[in-house]
């Protein structure tokens, strides 16, 4: 499947099972992929905070883009994560990831504390959308929640360059709203969180990469198509029944949180490598409440339709 030419496109951190010796399990990856490409989530982010990417090797990494794109069988797409301070790095993964079968690669914007004789961002973006052999989503995701890695001067000119397909706002929505009306024509606003899905679609986002879309990508997709319609009204109704969700997903609980919704929701989502933990059961059942409030899961526990 190439990239989808329509909006809202919705992606998500894609979780990496691991067996019970912390090796990865590609298999439960590839059932994982399998099911996923039958719902709403358009394509599938590998290599990202929420998928383990500082538990994971390269090696590793590049195993599992090979096995979601052989899963996914064309009915999807793959974006590789990418998270270098060089250039020239950033270059050297987005071939590799390429070449394992990815079809974007999503770069993070390098901390703001570059340092006095550090060569300006726009020199790093330029150097790696001309070496990409595919397109590339830049992401806003400073490592303090609140903090500011770009200006709008640089929004301005990192995506006037050719081959930037979206750019994925920060959760400083307050600064992020202003800093939209930067972003080029050409390229897509993507949130980057569930809570923010109604926020951000009233600013203009036609798409998102979130934790939440991992369980809820039908109604994450619900809620930015209804902006985009103007149907605030149903756009807040989901919105609201959402948040306690996406709260728990935000909780500081770890990464055990991605892969315990998707236990309740009869994936494969197993346990975190070590030094992260499986959720307690209060939090799982927490959890559970949420995904019921969302009807992600029905009143009985069962996975709600996803349509």
């Amino acid at each position: 499947m190439a990239i989808p030419a329509t909006d809202p496109i919705i992606v998500a951190p894609t979780n990496i099972p691991f067996r019970a010796d912390e090796s990865l399990d590609l298999d439960a990856l590839a059932r994982n992929v399998d099911r996923f490409s039958n719902t709403a989530l358009s394509g599938f982010v590998v290599g990202s905070y929420g998928g383990e990417e500082f538990h994971m090797s390269e090696y590793e990494k590049i195993s599992a883009i090979k096995t979601v794109t052989e899963a996914h069988a064309g009915r999807r797409f793959v974006i590789g994560g990418i998270d270098a301070l060089s250039p020239t790095e950033a270059v050297r993964l987005a071939n590799v990831f390429a070449e394992a079968g990815a079809d974007m690669v999503r770069v993070r914007v390098p901390p703001a504390n570059r340092g006095v004789n550090s060569a300006p961002i726009q020199d790093y973006f330029e150097q790696v959308t001309e070496g990409s052999p595919v397109p590339i989503v830049i992401i806003h995701q400073p490592k303090t929640q609140m903090a500011i890695d770009i200006t709008h001067e640089e929004i301005r000119d990192l995506t006037a360059f050719g081959n930037v397909f979206a750019y994925i706002m920060s959760l400083n929505y307050r600064y992020e709203c202003r800093m939209a009306q930067f972003v080029a024509e050409k390229v897509k606003l993507w949130t980057c969180n569930g809570t923010l899905l109604m926020p951000s679609g009233m600013i203009g986002a036609v798409g998102g990469c979130m934790l939440f879309a991992n369980w809820g990508p039908h109604i994450a997709r619900d809620i930015l198509q209804a902006c985009m319609d103007g149907r605030y009204a149903a756009a807040r109704e989901m919105q609201e029944r959402i948040n306690h969700m996406d709260s728990v997903g935000m909780s500081g609980w770890g990464v055990g949180v991605q892969k315990a919704g998707l236990n309740l929701l009869g994936y494969e989502g197993t346990v975190p490598r070590r030094p992260n933990l499986p959720l307690t059961e209060p939090q799982i059942t927490e959890m559970r409440g949420a995904l019921i409030e969302a009807r992600i899961l029905n009143e009985d526990g069962t996975p709600a339709p996803q349509v």
